[in-house]
């Protein structure tokens, strides 16, 4: 089957910027506390639900899949880009780390405990974004969390030319979570909670807590004897 353009364009675009993606952001977290609030609360809604393993879908080289691994949580991460998981390796290695794309997660059902996209579904197109939710859904087990994080707006633009100058041809989407929620509910989601941030002048962010909802129990009631 061929790879869809947009596949082929973003593994492509971060091969060729994936050492200095690494080397412009490694540090960027510890000046952004309201990000770290934020992915500590993904970190609180797993261990409420008991604990397990947790995926960091879009990972890049890693530098979040080594902060939640700092902070109690058994994390993996996953990316589209060889050239990234490389970085990741090399800068985590003590941490697993797999090629693979969010449409097709190579990932068993129900196996997860919390799943993480830190803006990774930026460059999915829009008809393409049910089916990632659809994976995100399907890896998780009842009482999993999802965090989705984005930039917030409308419309979409051409990236030409990012991280230290090289050469980049994908799409950068911003969604409003108006937008965005249906499409988790249409997953199965449950969603729990959204927020703006706003670092910069022009600059939104948006995130969105959800969680896969554990199957209803109907109570059968028989001489006034709940079964």
């Amino acid at each position: 089957m061929p790879v869809p353009d947009w596949i082929d364009d973003t593994r492509k675009s971060y091969d060729t910027v994936a050492v200095s993606y690494a080397d412009l952001l490694r540090d960027a977290l510890a000046g952004e506390p309201f990000q770290r609030g934020i992915l500590g609360i993904l970190a609180e809604m797993v261990r409420a639900q008991g604990g397990g393993p947790v995926a960091d879908i879009g990972c890049g080289p890693g530098r979040l899949t080594g902060y939640l691994d700092g902070i109690g949580l058994d994390v993996f991460g996953v990316d589209l880009s060889p050239a990234m998981i490389e970085v990741a390796r090399r800068d985590h290695p003590g941490l697993r780390f797999e090629v693979g794309s969010m449409t097709a997660l190579d990932v068993g059902d129900g196996s997860l405990a919390g799943v993480l996209a830190w803006f990774s579904l930026i460059h999915v197109p829009d008809d393409e974004v049910p089916t990632a939710l659809s994976e995100f859904h399907r890896v998780l087990r009842p009482g999993g969390a999802l965090l989705i994080g984005f930039h917030a707006g409308e419309g979409s633009r051409l990236k030409t030319e990012g991280y230290g100058g090289h050469p980049m041809n994908v799409y950068v989407h911003r969604r409003s979570p108006g937008r965005m929620v249906p499409w988790l509910e249409a997953a199965g989601f449950t969603v729990e909670a959204e927020m703006l941030h706003h670092p910069g002048p022009g600059v939104e962010g948006g995130f969105l807590f959800a969680g896969k909802p554990h199957q209803a129990v109907t109570a059968r009631v028989t001489g006034g004897v709940h079964r």
